[in-house]
């Protein structure tokens, strides 16, 4: 079983750090990619570049287009497109940590889906396990990270319910 507490990262270890930072574009926006959890602490307590969120979000395929992704993010999209203009001005912590948690999510996602395209699905529909609310719509709050990630484990280790 995995080592699951109360606001635990859910990209483990340095292979779930690895999975996020791709998300986030790797050696071609960080200087020094984070390849522990602390590394990633730290990077996040610097601020993470904007460009991160920039590659992020042109990473993805059918999320990319929910209005959703910007309460789960917590940015809105005049805030994001003035964020690309100024690709090397560092996030704030918060909006720096909620774009690395929705990158854990979606990494997670994907592994456990098999594709970024079915975890990017699987966010954007209603959940049986969550009550019928949609998985993104839950990511603007802690609680519903917590519930989000809580039902990702539970979907890898065969527990619906």
């Amino acid at each position: 079983m995995p080592n699951r507490t109360s606001g635990a990262m859910i990209a483990s270890g340095a292979e779930g750090v690895e999975r996020v930072t791709a998300l986030l574009g790797g050696a071609q926006v960080f200087r020094r990619p984070p390849k522990t959890p602390l590394d990633a602490h730290d990077m996040l307590s610097d601020g993470m570049p904007s460009a991160a969120l920039v590659r992020l979000f042109g990473n993805l395929g059918i999320l990319q287009r929910s209005p959703s992704l910007e309460k789960a993010v917590g940015m809105s999209l005049r805030t994001f497109q003035r964020r690309k203009d100024t690709p090397t001005k560092p996030l704030s912590q918060e909006q720096g940590g909620r774009a690395w948690k929705f990158a854990e999510i979606l990494a997670k996602a994907t592994e456990v889906f098999g594709s970024q395209d079915e975890a990017e699905r699987w966010l954007d529909r209603p959940a049986m396990g969550l009550d019928q609310r949609r998985p993104i719509d839950l990511l603007t709050t802690p609680a519903g990270v917590e519930m989000v990630e809580d039902f990702l484990t539970r979907l890898e280790y065969g527990v619906y319910a």
